[in-house]
Formats: C-alpha cells, sequence, structure tokens
C-alpha cells in the first residue's frame, strides 16, 4: 500500500540575529542553514493498517505526510502510494487519498459546511448517489447534524475538525492521512474521533497513518508505531515495544519524553 525508500528533503532557512543593523546587512548577504528534514526515511505499510507516526516537533512527520499525499518533492529517493508516484501522478492519486491537517482548513470559511462538500464533491467527481449515500453515513457516524448547515468560521475547534474529516472522506479514499487530527479538542470530541476511525477501518479496511502527539490517540488507535527524529526512522514496532522503554513510567506522555531522550532528540 505505502512504500518508501531511502527519501530525502531539505530545506534552506534564512538565519539572522535581530535588530536594524542586522537587517540592513542580511540585505546584501543573506546568511542560510540547510535543514535535514527527511533522511534516508525508509517505511512499508500494509493494507488496512492503522499506524502511529510519532516525534517530536520538528523531526519531519508533517514533510512526511506531505511527501506521501503529492504536496511536496523529495530530493531523492522512491514512494509508492497504491502503486503510484505521488507528486508524479497526482491527479489520479489524490483520487484515492483523503488528508487531514489539524491546523489548516479544506472547508470554505463563510459558507455552510454543505456547500463545502459540495463543491468537493464535484471536485473529487462522486457521483450523486455515492455521494448522498456517503454524506448520509458520515453525518450519522460523526454526529454533524445541524453542523452542516453553519459556515465554518461559527463552528467550534472539535465541530470543525469533525466536519473536516467527514470532507477528507467523501469520496471513499483508499488511504488516510491524519496530522495532528485531534490538536485542541476536548475528551468528548477526542473519544468520538477515535471511535469513528477504528469503525473506519473496521468497515471499509482504510490505510490510516496517524501522527500526533497524543499517546492515548496512539495507543487507543495504532496497531504499530513509527518514531521518527531528526528526519530518521528509530523504531518500528507495537506499542508494547514503545512501552518496553520504560514500564514504570507513570504516565503516557512521561513514556513519550523518555522515549524521545533515548534516541537523542
Amino acid at each position: 500500500m505505502i512504500q518508501v525508500h531511502h527519501l530525502c528533503k531539505t530545506y534552506r532557512v534564512s538565519r539572522r540575529e535581530g535588530g536594524l543593523k542586522q537587517a540592513i546587512k542580511a540585505l546584501g548577504r543573506r546568511q542560510t542553514q540547510e535543514i535535514r528534514a527527511l533522511d534516508d526515511l525508509s517505511f512499508t505499510i500494509g493494507d488496512g493498517e492503522i499506524v502511529g507516526y510519532i516525534g517530536p516537533n520538528g523531526a519531519g512527520k508533517s514533510s512526511t505526510i506531505k511527501v506521501l499525499s503529492g504536496i511536496l518533492v523529495p530530493d531523492s529517493g522512491q514512494c509508492l502510494v497504491n502503486g503510484r508516484i505521488p507528486w508524479k501522478q497526482r491527479r489520479q492519486h489524490v483520487a484515492e487519498i483523503g488528508v487531514v491537517f489539524g491546523q489548516r482548513s479544506q472547508l470554505w470559511w463563510d459558507v455552510p459546511v454543505t456547500d463545502s462538500f459540495s463543491l468537493l464533491k464535484d471536485i473529487y467527481r462522486v457521483e450523486d448517489n455515492r455521494y448522498h449515500r456517503n454524506v448520509e453515513e458520515l453525518t450519522e457516524l460523526l454526529d454533524l447534524g445541524d453542523l452542516l448547515r453553519t459556515p465554518a468560521r461559527q463552528l467550534s475547534l472539535g465541530q470543525r475538525m469533525r466536519c473536516e474529516i467527514a470532507a477528507s472522506l467523501l469520496h471513499n479514499p483508499r488511504v488516510l492521512f491524519l496530522d495532528e487530527p485531534t490538536i485542541g479538542l476536548d475528551a468528548v470530541s477526542k473519544l468520538a474521533v477515535r471511535s469513528f476511525i477504528q469503525q473506519l477501518n473496521r468497515t471499509h479496511g482504510t490505510t490510516v497513518l496517524l501522527t500526533t502527539h497524543d499517546m492515548q490517540d496512539i495507543e487507543a488507535l495504532a496497531t504499530r508505531i513509527l518514531l521518527i527524529g531528526h528526519g530518521r526512522l528509530l523504531l518500528d514496532g507495537s506499542f508494547d515495544d514503545v512501552r518496553a522503554v520504560n514500564p514504570d513510567a507513570h504516565s503516557l506522555d512521561e513514556l513519550a519524553a523518555q522515549l524521545y531522550a533515548r534516541y537523542g532528540m
């Protein structure tokens, strides 16, 4: 389903000290630094797996998702999703994937959510019968109800995230990329999202790659964990493998902190 081989991606970032003098100096001679977001990254994810993709800020998680979804082109390496190269066969590729970025929206801000859904229906060329069936199913499972008639700007964060997830699934994607889907959600909304992802995987066999800092999301959903740091894969195993780092950890957050420290992150 997802095959990643030796991916590398480097960003060039401008650096300068603060102050007017340094700003003027930077006009003539800009200092830059190369940041290695992905460094010889390789892994494989099978059809129907739910995989947790974890690591500290700046580890390369979002860059990986952007490469897998075709948004970014890597400097080198190979990547196949459903047998396609994401950035080269993007039109066919996006028809079979769904992507949710917790800090970005695919809903139009000032129109009711149902209008955004209708626009996405036309973009993905979803047949009328399938579209209405999917909207009905997603409305029931995610408890959207009156939210569909509400402009996105008037929704709470939890309400909007439920609508974002529904929007990403209108075209029945085979693969779902979730980048921090529960960020900022309350406990009730988190439980609802987790329950939905589990049911989606059981019912439709959807492959899910989940990046999050919430280890409870990982424990509840993932059957396998990939740990990334400094753009490299550091651990590939089950949640029990992660717990083995320190079985006496008092909380999952403490366990994650110790895990990052163990690998020098």
